[in-house]
């Protein structure tokens, strides 16, 4: 996945010719196993990796995609710890979001074994709940179908992006390389608030969403805050890049 990285910076910097795409692959491939250029074109296509063919040219599809015509799909997912490696996802919540309307949604248990106590006091979310939720594997294939063709986006979206991730790459699932998108970075350039985690941000703004810490509702309320942020961007944002970049890089224009 490091490889795909280095790729996107790189993309996000200039367009590539297929040769040199195919040199990039040959440098970093070192002494491994090479595949042809053909397939590791396929490979980022199966990854969702945001690019398009223009010829003989390779860029990024952010770079053109208008703010209108984007898919973004707001995620959130409950888990039964922090650490990735120890812990499974208990809900995950998402809703698609096109052009100023909702589009789509998805809502769902995932079965685990147990649900510790803490966890419990913060999500709501017994063991009970749990038993008869679909399987991780089954839960999340479909997830990873849902989010296809999207911007991921999250509030903290390392932590959704990754963890997720790290689950489909245990149940054999293909991992996703889709551009994402951080309500919390967002929001820390745009909107002046004295804190910026999503509960203080749902009452400071007078979103009000009524539960907190549950997968679906929590997805909402970053749709929200994202609502509220994008009256404030600068109107020469007008590709899914810009914003990446300015959530990422640009200056606050609040203080």
């Amino acid at each position: 996945m490091r490889v795909y990285t280095q790729l996107l910076q790189k993309l996000s910097q200039n367009s590539m010719s297929i040769e040199s795409l195919d040199r990039f692959f040959r440098d970093v491939s070192g002494s491994g196993e090479y595949l042809d250029i053909a397939t590791q074109l396929e490979i980022l296509k199966l990854y969702d990796f945001p690019f398009r063919q223009n010829g003989n040219t390779i860029e990024l599809s952010t770079a053109t995609l208008d703010l209108q015509e984007a898919v973004f799909c707001f995620v959130d997912i409950e888990t039964t710890g922090a650490k990735i490696e120890k812990h499974d996802i208990i809900e995950i919540g998402a809703v698609k979001y096109q052009n100023g309307k909702v589009i789509d949604r998805f809502e769902s248990f995932v079965f685990a074994p147990y649900v510790p106590e803490e966890i419990t006091k913060l999500t709501g979310i017994h063991t009970k709940d749990l038993s008869n939720a679909p399987q991780p594997q089954e839960i999340l294939t479909q997830f990873r179908d849902f989010l296809r063709d999207s911007v991921f986006v999250a509030h903290n979206v390392s932590f959704d992006y990754n963890f997720l991730n790290q689950a489909f790459l245990r149940y054999r699932i293909v991992p996703m390389l889709l551009p994402k998108l951080c309500t919390i970075d967002l929001a820390r350039k745009t909107i002046l608030s004295p804190r910026y985690a999503l509960g203080f941000l749902n009452a400071f703004l007078g979103i009000n969403t009524p539960a907190s810490h549950r997968a679906y509702a929590d997805a909402l309320t970053a749709l929200e805050v994202f609502k509220i942020a994008m009256m404030y961007i600068p109107n020469e944002i007008q590709s899914i890049q810009n914003l990446l970049d300015f959530s990422k890089k640009g200056r606050k224009l609040l203080s």
